[in-house]
């Protein structure tokens, strides 16, 4: 996989979030701010509750903000054959003949992303896939949920 292009869709995906969320927290600030939204009693909290939605989407806007600047400086190596799993890795697993990809990144989990063509799931070293992915190689299993138990998944490739 191109690692510049899996660069780029991760950068557009999270400046497409962040564009969103700033402008939901600017919509939330501007109605704490606004005079219809001043407490009308002393039970009316309305005002005060948009200003704690304003807070609580520009600290998400913030981090969303140092995720597209960690991913844009994130050295993306190349994994060789006998390489074991590291931060940057695109792992494909496999499991009865489906195989699924996934990007060990340092944020953002659970993040889909299409790269040409091939679809793809960010995991975090702090998840449980990716604990148990870091380090492996190629060959190895790891196990995921599955309906009836853990299903053994391969790595078959890493990139």
């Amino acid at each position: 996989m191109e690692k510049s292009l899996l660069r780029q869709a991760l950068v557009e995906k999270l400046t497409a979030e962040l564009e969103v969320l700033t402008r939901a927290a600017l919509m939330a600030r501007d109605e704490a701010t606004n005079d219809e939204s001043k407490a009308e009693g002393k039970y009316d909290t309305r005002g005060q509750e948009a200003a704690y939605l304003a807070e609580g989407q520009a600290k998400l806007a913030a981090e969303l903000q140092e995720s597209v600047v960690l991913y844009q400086s994130l050295p993306l190596p190349d994994f060789a054959r006998h390489d074991a799993v590291d931060i940057g890795a695109v792992v494909t697993l496999e499991t009865r003949g489906r195989a699924t990809l996934y990007f060990l990144g340092p944020r953002n989990g659970g993040l889909e992303l299409s790269v040409a063509g091939r679809e793809l799931i960010v995991v975090t070293s702090q998840s449980p896939l990716g604990r148990q992915l870091l380090s492996r190689r190629i060959g190895e299993t790891v196990q995921l949920p599955g309906p009836s138990g853990p299903v053994a998944h391969r790595i078959t490739e890493i990139e």
